[in-house]
């Protein structure tokens, strides 16, 4: 009976461990929190702790450290960070951290689709993945995820660094608080979100690759993590190489 007690117990602890993000599912993802809440809060308060995701293989996701301390980035249950520090860029891969939001999803199966060279850029790719993911049968009016596997040409990112100084998060400290990189012709893997309607939320309202007076919307939110160093990041734009693959979940 006791030990029966103590599974029963330890099934509770797992369940409210899950059960205890406060999060949305909606079309093939879940997500937390929600980037304009930074600016109503006035922080980068944490909304969830990854090690509530530990353990799930099959999960990808993105997200930004709580504080404005760095980027968490997810493959296929495991967890890259990156921070930068006094001596420059640093990786961490551990659970220990929190988000100030998160979106992710849980896929065992993709489909893979080698991309055209006409799909050259950011806005490019945005296109090509919402035309393939509908033809493929995916409800591109909610949010799905998508991976790309490859070697771009190049790829500016930043990652997250608090310089607010104390001060309430405005518009123009948030654009401040990152520290900018760029990678070129590195084996990556990207993992990817697309949702047309979530902009404020795990989508940002603009993309640096996109011009405010383009008449473009900005649909993605899309992380790499390097082959060679495993560094992570936000990507900012995107210029893609020969030979890459999209891949789309299976449904």
């Amino acid at each position: 009976m006791k030990k029966y007690l103590a599974v029963i117990g330890v099934c509770l602890l797992a369940a409210c461990t899950t059960i205890g993000i406060n999060s949305t599912k909606e079309g093939l993802v879940e997500y937390t929190g929600a980037q304009r809440d930074i600016f109503t809060k006035g922080k980068a308060e944490r909304v969830m702790s990854l090690e509530a995701l530990a353990g799930r293989s099959g999960l990808y996701g993105v997200g930004p450290v709580e504080g404005f301390d760095g980027e968490i980035t997810v493959l296929d249950g495991k967890p890259y960070v990156s921070k930068v520090r006094e001596t420059g860029k640093v990786l961490e891969q551990s659970h220990h951290h929190g988000a100030f939001f998160f979106v992710w999803t849980e896929q065992a199966q993709w489909r893979d689709i080698p991309i055209p060279v006409a799909v050259k850029g950011y806005i490019d790719l945005q296109n090509f993945v919402k035309t393939q993911a509908g033809g493929a049968g995916i409800d591109t009016s909610k949010p799905f995820p998508f991976r790309l596997t490859g070697t771009p040409t190049e790829i500016k990112w930043h990652i997250n660094v608090d310089r607010t100084e104390g001060k309430a998060v405005t518009q123009e400290l948030f654009l401040k608080s990152k520290a900018p990189y760029v990678t070129r012709n590195e084996p990556v893997d990207i993992i990817g979100f697309y949702a047309e309607h979530h902009g404020g939320v795990f989508i940002s309202d603009s993309a640096p690759a996109i011009k405010r007076d383009s008449g473009l919307k900005n649909a993605i939110h899309i992380h790499f993590v390097a082959h060679a160093d495993k560094m992570t990041g936000h990507i900012d734009n995107i210029a893609l190489g020969s030979g890459m693959v999209l891949h789309l979940p299976k449904l």
